[in-house]
């Protein structure tokens, strides 16, 4: 939250809005019970729904402004609430404000505690009181179960502190402004991180730099209206609808689309505040950027320390843990007309090449239609099938990206944990073999610490493959 004077609010009438068809977003922190809405509040409701808004949360601030949120969530089924005191209004806070706070988070629409927290910043209360406030919300949030919002502002010691002691563990550090050391303990907390506006301006490369690289299970994103206006508006009051526009420049940032983020940001916060819908199945196709990816099993023979399967059933906000292996049928059609995309990907929570009969079959419809096929593989196919399969790739596949992951077979057993006891050797053989069938060939690593890249580069060369490194937390 800026700085703000006492908010008003005559509220409007609650009337029905149609739901704009997606790409759709959560505004996940915005303050449209203040003043500054007080002339059109029902118009930027409208533009918000208009510009794709499934849902916005209204931040307490003070007493009266959780009040009028709490009265301005009740209106419009789409508008959630929090309740809290912001460490600015911390000289305020009485017995009787935890007992009224402590009221209102039995309210249906009372999703969250706060915004509160630390700001050193402004010291518009003493920084032992906004402490001790602190913690009594963070107490409550302990007893109500409720996630909680956190404004830390050149206090982060303090506030990471303070969370730790407290033993809280949902919640966001909304508008994040600190640097990569911070991020990493916010998310080691369990806690999300909500960027803002601030994000699309030209010199804030390090909060670019931020953005970019949160993992996807971490990110959330938000307005702060009617503060921290992004470009192209900077100067102008902020407003719920102009989330778009920081999705686009995060979007950017992090090379997905814009669909792609809001199935990301939006999942999250389905999740973290309770609202909306959380997919139960498991998707067999997921689209990224513009390929098409497809999902057939969750049978592996590796069972990597780093995989996103053994800590989330989600990829890029798709759900891919499977209920059943799918058929061809099923296959064919959900991707439709193949050659709408870039490629098909085979690449999902297993092997694809455990099921080599379903990929050839895949590919070779895919390749009639006039589309193209790559397939992500860990390399071990000959040892499932306990034949050399290779051959039977050809003319099908356009590329494939093999997971070399360790620079010699010791280190890969320890973070691969491989079915079979000479899998790095059979990887180094597949690859050596599989480019004189099919024209494009990498191979990849994770950046983990104990993974040598420049001699893992070395062998790529040797093998007269491609060679990526894949960041660590960064799928799809």
């Amino acid at each position: 939250m800026g700085e703000k004077d006492s908010p008003g609010l005559p509220l409007p009438d609650s009337s029905p809005i149609t739901h704009h068809p997606s790409p759709s977003f959560i505004d996940t922190h915005c303050h449209i019970e203040m003043k500054e809405f007080d002339a059109d509040r029902e118009e930027v409701i409208k533009r918000a729904r208009e510009a794709g808004l499934e849902a916005m949360i209204t931040i307490g601030s003070d007493l009266e402004g959780t009040l009028q949120g709490v009265q301005l969530a009740e209106l419009y089924d789409f508008i959630y609430c929090s309740v809290g005191i912001h460490p600015h209004e911390a000289k305020d806070f009485t017995d009787q404000t935890y007992a009224l706070l402590q009221e209102l988070t039995q309210k249906q629409k009372v999703i969250a505690l706060g915004e509160t927290g630390l700001d050193y910043h402004y010291d518009h209360s003493p920084r032992d009181l906004q402490r001790i406030v602190f913690r009594k919300q963070l107490e409550l949030a302990n007893e109500t179960g409720l996630p909680v919002i956190i404004h830390s502002r050149e206090a982060d010691e303090d506030t990471l502190n303070s969370v730790r002691e407290s033993g809280v563990s949902r919640g966001v550090f909304h508008c994040f402004s600190g640097n990569e050391a911070m991020a990493e303990q916010v998310m080691a907390l369990g806690f999300y991180i909500s960027i803002a506006g601030p994000v699309t301006f030209r010199k804030a490369v390090g909060l670019q730099d931020i953005a970019r690289r949160i993992p996807d299970d971490y990110l959330l994103i938000e307005t702060d209206a009617p503060y921290l206006t992004p470009e192209p508006f900077r100067g102008r009051r902020n407003e719920p609808a102009f989330i778009v526009n920081t999705a686009k420049k995060i979007a950017e940032l992090r090379g997905i689309s814009l669909q792609d983020l809001s199935r990301i940001t939006t999942l999250n916060a389905r999740r973290l505040f309770s609202i909306g819908t959380v997919p139960e199945k498991g998707e067999i196709t997921y689209q990224i950027r513009d390929s098409l990816y497809l999902n057939i099993t969750n049978r592996c023979t590796n069972k990597c320390s780093f995989c996103v399967k053994f800590n989330s059933d989600f990829v890029k906000g798709h759900r891919l843990s499977l209920s059943h292996e799918p058929s061809v049928e099923e296959l064919k059609k959900e991707i439709g007309d193949p050659s709408r995309f870039k490629e098909i990907v085979f690449c999902g929570y297993g092997e694809p090449l455990e099921r080599l009969d379903v990929v050839k079959q895949i590919a070779q419809w895919v390749k009639d239609q006039g589309g193209s096929i790559r397939i992500n593989t860990n390399g071990h196919a000959n040892l499932i099938h306990r034949r050399d399969i290779i051959p039977e790739l050809k003319g099908l596949v356009d590329s494939v990206s093999i997971s070399l992951d360790a620079q010699d077979a010791e280190t890969y057993n320890r973070i691969c944990r491989p079915s079979f006891p000479q899998a790095y050797e059979e990887v180094l053989s597949f690859t050596r073999r599989i480019k004189d069938v099919v024209p494009d060939v990498q191979v990849t690593i994770v950046n983990l610490p104990e993974v040598d890249v420049a001699k893992c580069a070395e062998i790529a060369k040797e093998l007269g493959v491609k060679f990526r490194v894949r960041e660590f937390n960064v799928v799809g």
